[in-house]
């Protein structure tokens, strides 16, 4: 970040991406407040804040996760953490307010290059806190996300064969068992044996849960 003339710290300037105005506003009305920060922007998509980060090269961008049409948050976070198109030549940093806090959602968050990853439900101090912090370039996770985390790191994802992945990938699909049987060249008893291993793994007794645990802890291609 830059400095003012008089020597103090330069405030963090941020973009605000979310979807919903009346949230956007309530967003704004809120960082006016904050001591050390400045908005530069506001966008209402995953496109918008790509645009208006190259043109305005926030230091943070306040970015949700569900943008309605278009790409979403995590895509964006991707691009922007990606790229250098910004008019400094400098890579924002993405921090992530959402009322999102499934495994699969911040997970996806993190791999596209989010620094943090925040609750819309934090007080607004803890909000500030964490945008100076991601401006610096330090990781904030809202309590229950770093908690999710940690216990996904204590206990990691289920070990499948290449084979099972196959079947959980046709599974996925909604084919029956004859059908993966054809589609994968092996009997039917086949599949059923993998089927129970699969479910005994996942700690599932159905198809759907199976499926529905595998996006979770995304198994699936």
């Amino acid at each position: 970040m830059t400095h003012p003339a008089d020597g103090g710290p330069a405030p963090v300037r941020i973009l605000v991406c979310d979807d919903h105005v009346v949230v956007r506003a309530g967003l704004l009305a809120l960082l006016d407040s904050a001591p050390g920060i400045e908005v530069a922007g506001e966008a209402g998509t995953g496109e918008e804040a790509l645009a208006l980060a190259a043109r305005l090269a926030p230091d943070v961008v306040l970015m949700d996760l569900q943008l309605g049409a278009g790409i979403d948050g995590v895509e964006a976070t991707r691009r922007l953490t990606a790229a250098t198109a910004t008019g400094s030549g400098r890579v924002p940093h993405v921090l992530v307010l959402t009322t999102y806090d499934t495994d699969a959602d911040i997970t996806r968050a993190i791999e596209a290059g989010a620094t943090g990853y925040l609750l819309k439900a934090e007080r607004p101090e803890e909000l500030f806190a964490a945008i100076h912090a991601a401006a610096q370039g330090r990781t904030t996770l809202s309590g229950p996300v770093a908690g999710r985390v940690m216990a996904n790191m204590r206990s990691p994802r289920p070990s499948l064969t290449d084979r099972e992945r196959d079947i959980l990938a046709q599974l996925a699909t909604g084919l029956g068992n004859r059908e993966i049987a054809r589609a994968l060249f092996i009997s039917e008893a086949t599949v059923k044996t993998h089927l129970r291993r699969i479910y005994d793994k996942l700690g599932v007794d159905t198809r759907a849960g199976a499926v529905a645990v595998a996006k979770e802890q995304r198994l699936l291609p």
